[in-house]
């Protein structure tokens, strides 16, 4: 099973999404092909209806812990509630900023 399927499962077991989306930006950075070591999470859950942002990031990372010890090296998490969610649109999570360091920085 691959890290991004790993990250789904344990994302949707714990806090039953109304959405999730979790994209392998491993690619972005400087790291050998297959890493799986970038990832970018948007979760929509009414789990987080009373968690202030900090609260679900530190739920997030937790969920995910045996990962990060396991090599994920760079988490971006977006976790919202669905009221939200829909206030933005409904839509995709943000688009993740371009790798500032290692060779995939253009000149």
């Amino acid at each position: 099973m691959t890290r991004k399927a790993r990250i789904e499962e344990t994302l949707s077991v714990a806090l039953a999404p109304l959405h999730l989306e979790v994209t392998d930006e491993s690619y972005m950075h400087s790291v050998p092909e297959g890493a799986e070591s970038h990832f970018k999470v948007l979760v929509v859950s009414d789990a987080f209806t009373e968690d202030k942002p900090i609260g679900r990031h530190r739920r997030v990372n937790a969920l995910l812990r045996g990962e990060l010890d396991a090599g994920l090296h760079a988490l971006s998490i977006h976790a919202w509630t669905p009221e939200e969610w829909f206030e933005q649109g409904g839509g995709p999570a943000p688009q993740s900023p371009q790798c500032m360091g290692g060779s995939k920085v253009s000149a």
